[in-house]
């Protein structure tokens, strides 16, 4: 399984609100939100690990160039103009017909991570194997539209009717067709990850949605101790 993180945005909201540090090395409960992925996917069977980083990010990229792991470790730097691009330089990299993707804030349980890997790498006549949470707490969330069997049918900016029980959860299992969409995507000039998830519906891709209980992204510094007591329970 190869694992790659985008660590690539600015943090601005965080700044505004007083935290000093990048995002990634933003810490909950002592442990920075990057070294608890990078931790999380080699207790998942990772055969990889790569990360992408904006060039401005000097002390991410510092503390990142003196790890030393025991799977193939690539690091990225390069500013890019959206996640969905940031994903696009990172698939130059992936090899295993089985990948995960997440972004650096995206903060759930590991059992229920594990658990999401198993029926990802159990269900191999699906395409993707999405996480998606009832717990809505974004700005901005993206709706998924899924049948009783938890296929999905779509990707809504609005809740839409029926109502969408489900929200994106950030964190996105694909196999090696979701890779050819994204190649797509870019040479047709489309941008943002949500409408890169609404081009693998319309390509006919299969899949699924995974509800986590919960899924809580580090926008704001009021995030970070919701996040922190989530770990603890």
């Amino acid at each position: 399984m190869d694992y790659a993180i985008i660590a690539a945005g600015e943090g601005s909201r965080l700044v505004q609100e007083g935290i000093k540090w990048p995002k990634p090395l933003v810490q909950l409960n002592g442990i920075t939100l990057i070294d608890r992925l990078i931790d999380v996917f080699l207790k998942n069977d990772a055969s990889s690990i790569s990360i992408i980083v904006n060039e401005e990010m000097t002390e991410v990229q510092e503390h990142l160039q003196r790890m030393e792991l025991p799977v193939p470790f690539r690091l990225l730097v390069k500013s890019t103009p959206s996640s969905m691009h940031s994903f696009y330089e990172l698939s130059h990299h992936l090899d295993s017909d089985n990948i995960c993707l997440t972004t650096v804030d995206t903060i759930f349980k590991e059992d229920e991570f594990s658990g999401y890997i198993d029926e990802f790498l159990k269900e191999k006549q699906l395409d993707g194997l999405m996480a998606v949470t009832d717990f809505i707490d974004d700005e901005k969330p993206l709706y998924v539209d899924t049948d009783k069997d938890l296929m999905i049918r779509g990707f809504l900016d609005k809740q839409g009717e029926p109502a969408c029980s489900y929200i994106s959860g950030g964190i996105y299992c694909l196999r090696r067709s979701g890779l050819k969409v994204l190649n797509k995507a870019i040479e047709q000039g489309m941008s943002r990850m949500r409408n890169y998830q609404r081009q693998l519906i319309a390509e006919g891709l299969q899949l699924k949605a995974y509800p986590f209980s919960k899924i809580i992204d580090v926008d704001h510094a009021g995030d970070i101790q919701k996040a922190e007591e989530f770990l603890k329970q």
